[in-house]
């Protein structure tokens, strides 16, 4: 078998099997043989599936949007076209699991496959060959879950860990095996053929490491189910509780295609507001407000400050800002707003509602600060991402050039790396959502926080080696690892 990786592996290299002879001489034999046995095979049961869904389309074809109902599990999901290649997944949920007969939740006794594939069977009675028959078999009786990808070789194969009940297994996937990185998780369900294994279906997205925590979430609560029995969840407990699990995916899948939540570091939503108060004196205002620039005095405000003839203040602005930053600790503060005094006109400029709000009563409660509000406008973040012009070609050029002369310098740069290796090692710290609250340390504590703190680093490893911060700079993650008391990962 193939050793782990990404690469392809030379004829002549020496075989991963540890043979001693070279690959060609050796098990790429096997794995010619292998690829004629899936090509063979996967030609079978493209063919299968052709024959059924002609089948469906004359006998149930009017019912697809009824199937695609209960798929989503709701009365008016989104049309099928909305999801690109969505059809790889509800087309064989469609065939061989949908059953209009029976209610959501009934438990009992399951009958063997959905009304489509029951119906095909009577029809093609006597006609379906062994291997059809094997096909049909593995659509039926095996359960769709969640895969984690431990290695593939682009274009050859894959293997993958069920996540919900452990077992690995080594798929034989031509396309799919070069899209598929290392802690990538798909949700599909495994066919286990004559002398190998194939991806039945498989669902289009590739889910990110940064979502394992939702299915370790319905692991947990799967296992719960079984708690009293004392023994590992099974087969035949992911084929009872499909619904479950798919309601999972479904989450997963709508979550991957909304636009992400814009929001500070408050964790309010995005929605910039506008406040303009009338003033009765600037000198008053800023004698009274002075305390809402954190780290600053008022006599450090003012050398900023325009004056006029007279001595008179006569414009100011400086920004609000409190001690310290809860999402980053190395922060010692945070920019809360911005404050204008001009004459007798002050205007504050803020990034959320709650925020709009906290300046209103932290005003209020400073006699002289401000007369009475005139004016209060809010945008929506949608707004202002419709409003953001692009930047133009050769600003982007202007920027990368400016980089680049700034990461030249080793001092600059190594200054950077430390900011950034500062920020990142801080993260174990941090209560993250995706630890139900709590910090990356404590979630270390237990076999599933664990994971999940395993599977968020690789997802930000991954990010950073796609550029998530200024070319040349990348944060240490085995520093990271060493804090949390984990394993060194080697790229």
């Amino acid at each position: 078998m193939l050793a782990h990786g990404n690469g392809k592996i030379g004829r002549n290299d020496p075989c991963p099997c540890g043979s001693g002879k070279k690959y060609k001489r050796c098990c790429l034999e096997q794995e010619s043989a292998t690829y004629g046995f899936w090509a063979h095979q996967r030609g079978a049961s493209d063919q299968l599936t052709e024959d059924m869904l002609g089948f469906a389309k004359r006998k149930f074809g009017n019912q697809m949007p009824v199937a695609w109902q209960d798929f989503n599990m709701t009365d008016l999901p989104i049309p099928l076209d909305a999801y690109p290649g969505e059809e790889n997944i509800f087309i064989p949920y469609f065939l061989f699991h949908w059953d209009p007969d029976r209610p959501r939740g009934r438990k009992g006794a399951r009958r063997r496959g959905g009304i489509v594939t029951r119906w095909y069977e009577l029809e093609r009675a006597g006609q379906l060959s062994e291997m059809e028959r094997l096909f049909l078999e593995q659509a039926i009786n095996q359960p769709l879950s969640f895969f984690e990808v431990l290695w593939s070789v682009g274009g050859e194969r894959i293997r993958v860990r069920d996540i919900l009940i452990g077992g690995e297994t080594e798929v034989v996937e031509r396309s799919a095996s070069r899209m598929l990185h290392t802690g990538d998780i798909i949700y599909g369900q495994i066919w286990n053929l004559q002398k190998l294994s194939i991806l039945g279906c498989t669902a289009p997205i590739c889910i990110p490491p940064s979502r394992k925590g939702e299915v370790i979430g319905l692991r947990k609560k799967l296992r719960q189910k079984i708690a009293k029995e004392k023994r590992d969840l099974t087969v035949g407990d992911l084929v009872r509780q499909a619904e479950t699990i798919r309601l999972t995916y479904l989450r997963i899948r709508d979550g991957l295609y909304t636009r992400p939540r814009l929001a500070n570091t408050d964790g309010d939503p995005l929605a910039p507001h506008t406040l303009k108060f009338r003033i009765e004196s600037p000198e008053e205002a800023i004698a009274a407000l002075a305390p809402l620039a954190f780290g600053q005095t008022k006599e450090e405000l003012l050398e900023d400050a325009k004056f006029g003839k007279d001595g008179k203040l006569q414009r100011i602005e400086f920004d609000w800002r409190k001690r310290g930053n809860a999402k980053i600790p190395s922060w010692d503060n945070t920019v809360l707003g911005n404050i204008k005094i001009s004459g007798h006109t002050m205007v504050a400029e803020v990034n959320s509602k709650n925020r709009a709000d906290r300046l209103c009563k932290e005003i209020a409660s400073r006699p002289g600060s401000a007369d009475t509000l005139d004016e209060l406008s809010a945008t929506t973040a949608e707004e202002i991402l419709a409003k953001t012009p692009k930047q133009s070609r050769a600003l982007r050029k202007l920027d990368d050039e400016l980089e680049q002369v700034l990461l030249r310098d080793p001092e600059a740069r190594g200054y950077l790396q430390q900011i950034i290796q500062k920020q990142v090692d801080d993260w174990v710290h941090l209560k993250v959502p995706a630890l139900g609250g709590r910090t990356p340390l404590q979630a270390v504590g237990d076999p599933d926080g664990k994971e999940i703190v395993e599977s968020l680093l690789l997802d930000w490893e991954r990010r950073a080696a796609d550029g998530l911060y200024q070319a040349g700079i990348r944060p240490d993650f085995n520093a990271v690892r060493k804090l949390l008391n984990l394993p060194a990962v080697t790229s």
